[in-house]
């Protein structure tokens, strides 16, 4: 054998002894094991500064109203009470969904009691009627449809959930616009007659499989019942999704993952590993693997979307392997998406900070 072969074969070999690795059957690939991550008390004071610095940040802020009249010029903090930082909607309501997980999983956070009192100071009952008032207005009737209904029902839930003094007032005084957006699920689900199959806000998987959580959370079984029949109507036929397509230059969500997660919450298990087998069958493989999301610059609010599209894999990758040993090996991919965005969002630029902390949250709590 010639000396520059066996010198390069020397290489390989002490890189692979490097790196804790697996064989996979199918054909003796080695697949790297990457450290699990976890959300333990250091890490949740890291990330609880997020929505601190965030929830009571009124500019910039981007409101997606529709203006009816010059009355509804006004500023954000006017129209919305509660959920005007962050940016906008939907981000502030799942920056307070970020502050109630953390204190319900970590009592002894470090800003506690900052955090209590702006959530009972920012989730009062004069406060959330005027959200009210904004949502039953002529011009708003779709407004936040369905993402930002999404999230306004993992807030609920985690209230709900949480066996705390503090949360029954919050949730108490959530009731009434929760109890809207429940209302508007169930006015809408019926007349939507395709699902949107896109990577960013109006992804009707990812609406529907936070909405199911509540539903489920809660005992409301009209909701429960609506979800599980039109998540069928919309994708028990569906085979072969292109997840070789993702992620688009600016998704944060995974058209293909969101809709399995979602199969995956109203099917049995039995049920399931079958449809999946037709929707995704290379999932099964040993030796699969999907690229994390390259983000190429975490100023651009848009580019970063796909630290978002990281998380929110690794979310819904944990949701598929759950209960199924055949799908474990997901967990793995799940974790690579995780600790490659999970380093640069506390302490990187507003355009991420004002929303990543809560995908990295509900990616690190989908771990088990």
């Amino acid at each position: 054998m010639k000396p520059y072969l066996v010198f390069f074969l020397l290489i390989i070999v002490v890189s692979c002894s490097n790196s804790k690795t697996i064989d996979t059957e199918a054909d003796s690939l080695q697949i790297e094991i990457v450290e699990i991550p976890k959300l333990n008390l250091e890490q949740a004071n890291r990330l609880a500064e997020l929505p601190l610095t965030c929830v009571g940040t009124e500019y910039p802020n981007k409101l997606g109203q529709v203006l009816g009249s010059n009355e509804d010029l006004q500023s954000p903090k006017a129209l919305h009470p509660t959920f005007y930082g962050c940016f906008d909607w939907h981000s502030a309501v799942h920056g307070h969904w970020s502050m109630v997980t953390l204190l319900r999983q970590f009592p002894e956070l470090e800003k506690k009691e900052e955090m209590q009192n702006w959530l009972l100071q920012s989730i009062s009952k004069e406060n959330i009627e005027k959200e009210m008032e904004y949502f039953n207005g002529k011009h708003n009737k779709s407004y936040e449809r369905t993402y930002g209904w999404a999230w306004l029902l993992k807030l609920a839930e985690e209230l709900h959930i949480w066996d705390n003094e503090t949360a029954r007032t919050l949730e108490s005084n959530l009731q009434p616009l929760t109890d809207l957006i429940v209302e508007r699920y169930l006015d809408f689900l019926p007349k939507l007659n395709y699902p949107i199959r896109v990577g960013e806000h109006p992804n009707t998987a990812f609406g529907l499989s936070f909405a199911y959580d509540y539903a489920k959370a809660v005992s409301h079984s009209e909701l429960k019942t609506l979800i599980e029949k039109r998540a069928k109507d919309f994708y028990s036929n569906d085979q072969n999704c292109p997840l070789g397509w993702e992620p688009s230059g600016f998704d944060f969500l995974s058209p293909c993952l969101e809709e399995a997660a979602l199969m995956k919450r109203v099917m049995s298990i039995k049920e399931f590993k079958v449809w999946v087998n037709q929707f995704l069958p290379h999932l099964k493989d040993a030796s699969f693997q999907i690229e994390t999301g390259i983000v190429s610059d975490r100023t651009d609010g848009k580019l970063v979307h796909l630290d978002g599209v990281n998380f929110s894999r690794a979310w819904s990758l944990n949701h598929i392997a759950k209960d199924i040993p055949d799908y474990e090996h997901l967990q793995n991919i799940a974790n690579q998406h995780i600790n490659y965005s999970l380093p640069s969002i506390v302490g990187d630029s507003y355009e991420g900070g004002h929303w990543l902390g809560s995908f990295a949250i509900y990616a690190l709590n989908s771990i088990d």
